[in-house]
């Protein structure tokens, strides 16, 4: 039986900056700060030099809308799980301030708004894109994997990938290869992220029955495990290389070894049993991820020879 932490109680807001207030914790902005990042390098990068800023601008604004959507219906499902976490316990459902059916039309309504203007704006694949996105990210990861396997994750991040697949498709109106590369760096990237917070936060998912790996697993083959991925996640932006310039190249070679150097630093902290820092760890790899996308941004407005293929 699952322990419930004291949340703080309040009634359902009145006031519009109460309302505002709730409702943006709905949609998760911190989260959909990766949409951002991600999103308009790879559109950047699909132009090969900088896309009509309209475009730009209107798949920015579906693919928030299609991010809070999921966001705002992960907080449906959730609500039980967040209610008994200390890390969850100030969201919107649980404080109250918005009921369970107005987060659910909520939702809705903002999934349907991402799909017309994605269509309206881009063309139909991204349209479509998006909705599968929230679809799998309730359907597939909340509801499924996320209470009943360690690779939670593993998987179920392949929904927080799809906004460079969907800028690339706004662009182009097709998925190529470079889109593909983009996707797994950013999946290959999560479980570090994820697993180096959770960690962490070891107590509170475990207290609501969730089976994140550090819950399940010894800290070691947790640090070991976020070793393995950064050294898949580093490789694969490097396969990215032939599509950008020399400056890419080299901030992704250059901040790869930097996050190298921080996961297997980790490692060597937990396998020592020293006090290890993994929250560190998860905030610097925000740093990373923006940094290897401004970089891979800026190589593509200034529209550098691409390396090519060395054979």
């Amino acid at each position: 039986m699952t322990a419930t932490v004291d949340a703080p109680r309040a009634r359902f807001a009145r006031k519009p900056a109460e309302l505002l207030k709730a409702y943006l914790g709905l949609v998760k902005p911190r989260v959909i700060e990766l949409l951002l990042v991600t999103t308009i390098p790879a559109m950047l990068l699909a132009e090969r030099g900088i896309p009509s800023p309209v475009l730009v601008l209107a798949t920015l604004l579906g693919g928030t809308m299609a991010a809070g959507s999921a966001n705002a219906l992960n907080c449906v499902a959730d609500a039980d799980i967040d209610q008994v976490m200390k890390r969850t316990r100030a969201r919107p459902l649980v404080r109250h301030t918005v009921s369970n059916r107005h987060a659910l039309v909520f939702g809705i309504a903002l999934g349907a708004g991402s799909f017309l203007v994605l269509w309206v704006s881009a063309n139909l694949l991204a349209a479509a894109l998006a909705v599968a996105t929230i679809l799998f990210y309730v359907f597939v990861y909340t509801l499924v994997l996320k209470r009943r396997t360690a690779q939670n994750i593993v998987w179920g991040g392949a929904a927080g990938c799809m906004p460079v697949v969907i800028g690339w498709a706004g662009v182009t109106g097709g998925i190529d290869w470079p889109a593909l590369v983009m996707f797994g760096v950013v999946f290959f990237w999560t479980p570090p992220h994820t697993w180096s917070l959770a960690m962490k936060y070891k107590d509170d998912y475990e207290r609501a029955g969730v089976p994140m790996l550090p819950v399940v697993a010894e800290p070691a083959a947790v640090s070991r495990q976020i070793v393995v991925f950064t050294w898949l996640m580093v490789v694969w932006t490097l396969l990215l290389v032939p599509a950008t310039g020399w400056l890419y190249a080299v901030f992704a070679a250059a901040t790869g070894a930097w996050f190298l150097v921080l996961a297997h630093r980790l490692h060597a902290q937990v396998k020592r049993g020293v006090p290890a820092k993994p929250m560190r760890l998860f905030h610097l790899s925000n740093t990373y991820l923006m940094l290897v996308f401004v970089a891979l941004a800026v190589d593509s407005a200034l529209g550098l020879p691409v390396l090519g293929w060395p054979w």
